[in-house]
């Protein structure tokens, strides 16, 4: 599992695990994002079952099992949490924050020592460490429970599914044209995101954030001036357009 430090500011940083080299074939590419904060950490989206092992292992080498404090699942899909239940193995006195919708969907994957704690529609905030995070509401994007989450000391925006390419092993980390790019996002965006009254209301939300980098599920990573470039793009691209006729 690659590991790439993205920001670092003192105690205060976030990581990224992808573009693991011995993923099985079949299996989708996922962005795993850790917070540290102080003597806290967050993972988000920590990924499926057949990541956990290579994910651990590359976790433990920026944080120790017991400074894990807390777990966050954007929605219910198995690409970003079904390895529950072997965290919950391994973080016994841990917290997952996912949305209310999927806590009955989400124990299927095996949660006896971590403690869900719902996040509400209308999102919320958390003390990480030093710092606070906001669980900004992403209803729809693509799932009807759905959070993001927004690092205001970072400036960075993990964005889940919004803003998620499927690209061949080796592609870049970072998003260097908007125009080369785009293709890659179309059919991904317009068959997984089905409401255009969803998409214009994150877009509003997040616009007023001073996005340094937008930190998607899948795929590359965002730095301005591509993030602009990216909300521009998405307000015009009509979405949940798979079913015709």
């Amino acid at each position: 599992m690659l590991a790439t430090v993205l920001y670092e500011d003192g105690d205060h940083r976030w990581i990224m695990f992808a573009r693991d080299p011995g993923k099985p074939d079949g299996i989708i590419d996922t962005n795993q994002y850790l917070i540290q904060s102080g003597n806290e950490a967050i993972l988000l989206d920590p990924g499926g079952i057949e990541l956990f092992a290579p994910m651990l292992s590359s976790v433990l080498k920026y944080v120790p099992a017991e400074g894990i404090t807390k777990l966050f699942a954007s929605h219910q899909d198995p690409d970003i949490i079904s390895s529950l239940g072997l965290w919950d193995q391994a973080l016994p006195n841990a917290e997952l924050y996912s949305p209310w919708l999927w806590e009955s969907f989400i124990r299927h994957f095996g949660m006896n020592n971590i403690t869900y704690k719902a996040i509400p529609d209308e999102g919320m905030t958390i003390t990480l460490g030093r710092i606070q995070l906001q669980f900004i509401p992403a209803h729809y994007l693509h799932s009807s429970g759905n959070f993001h989450v927004w690092d205001a000391k970072a400036g960075i925006l993990m964005s889940g599914d919004v803003g998620a390419a499927l690209e061949e092993p080796g592609a870049p980390l970072w998003v260097d044209s908007m125009e080369r790019h785009a293709p890659k996002m179309k059919k991904f965006h317009q068959r997984w995101m089905p409401s255009d009254a969803a998409k214009h209301d994150w877009i509003r939300r997040v616009s007023a954030l001073d996005i340094k980098i937008m930190a998607p599920q899948h795929g590359r990573l965002f730095k301005p001036p591509h993030v602009a470039d990216f909300l521009r793009w998405f307000e015009q691209l009509p979405v949940g357009v798979a079913i015709k006729g």
